[in-house]
């Protein structure tokens, strides 16, 4: 196939590209600098020039595709909602271009969702009010008969520097000089690593994105507890517990995404594509990561 993805020089996308590539796929790339493009040249794909805010580059890359791989957001987690906005808005570019069409797309969310008490599964929907609407549009364009899906990635980690959320988490407690979590810190995260994750979207892709939501999901559920003992043994600080009210005041807009319980199942996707993790997990990965002395 030929498959435009978008984000192709990022962490994620990057690895989806060299996944593709790998098992005989042609891939378009999407590239706002000079240096995304050099990086996607190298990896063997061809450059389309352009941005998340530029809808005209992301519709000519749907045109010339026979399948769409969104992994592009716009990483300022400070301005959560505007990033949201800006995703949604190029969701909505790229389905335009899809109907009539039988062309898959694969876009990207995350794994906060509705549950209690549980893990969660591909069947739940997103947190209500929470403002990335990948999800969401993913559903209503499916509903509409476009062959749209979902695929909701934890943190993402692999090379010893990039961990997702749980970088910010420890420049939190390197800055403050402990490692905190909240309450009993029994609410749990979890994790792939990016080179699992890419098998996940050329799975899906290759089954026309049909089956979804899909989870990139290899550890199911790390207490953040856990994680902030780790932070606190190779950073050489304290591990304490602080309760949600201080939250805000130690984590910053952090907060609302320490204080989530991300346990969350990839057994349906697993079954369904035949997916199953080769790569180490984040907490090996954390271990001997090059973060400690950066």
């Amino acid at each position: 196939m030929r498959i435009f993805v978008t984000g192709a020089s990022g962490f994620v996308g990057s690895a989806v590209v060299d996944e593709l590539i790998a098992n005989g796929h042609q891939v378009t790339g999407l590239a706002r600098s000079d240096d995304s493009a050099a990086k996607v040249e190298q990896a063997g794909a061809t450059v389309l020039r352009g941005e998340l805010t530029d809808l005209d580059s992301l519709r000519r890359g749907v045109e010339s595709a026979d399948a769409v791989i969104h992994t592009a957001f716009v990483h300022d987690f400070s301005k959560f909602e505007e990033s949201c906005a800006i995703d949604a808005a190029a969701i909505n570019a790229m389905a335009e271009v899809l109907r009539g069409s039988e062309k898959p797309m694969l876009v990207t969310g995350g794994t906060a969702l509705e549950k209690s008490g549980r893990l969660g599964l591909e069947s739940d929907k997103p947190i209500a009010g929470f403002p990335r609407q990948s999800d969401k549009l993913a559903l209503e364009l499916a509903a509409e008969g476009l062959r749209v899906s979902s695929l909701r990635l934890p943190q993402v980690h692999g090379d010893g520097m990039r961990f997702g959320f749980i970088n910010m988490f420890i420049d939190v407690a390197r800055q403050s000089g402990k490692s905190a979590y909240i309450g009993d810190g029994g609410n749990c995260w979890c994790s792939v690593h990016r080179a699992d994750a890419a098998r996940v979207y050329r799975l899906a892709i290759e089954r026309g994105a049909e089956g979804g939501p899909f989870h990139a999901v290899a550890e199911e559920a790390i207490p953040t507890k856990t994680l902030a003992e780790l932070f606190g043994r190779k950073l050489g600080v304290p591990v304490v517990s602080i309760s949600a009210e201080e939250a805000q005041a130690h984590f910053g807009w952090l907060a609302t995404f320490i204080q989530l319980d991300m346990a969350t199942s990839s057994a349906h996707t697993r079954a369904l594509l035949g997916w199953e993790p080769r790569e180490e997990g984040v907490m090996a990965d954390l271990e001997t990561a090059k973060i400690w002395t950066a």
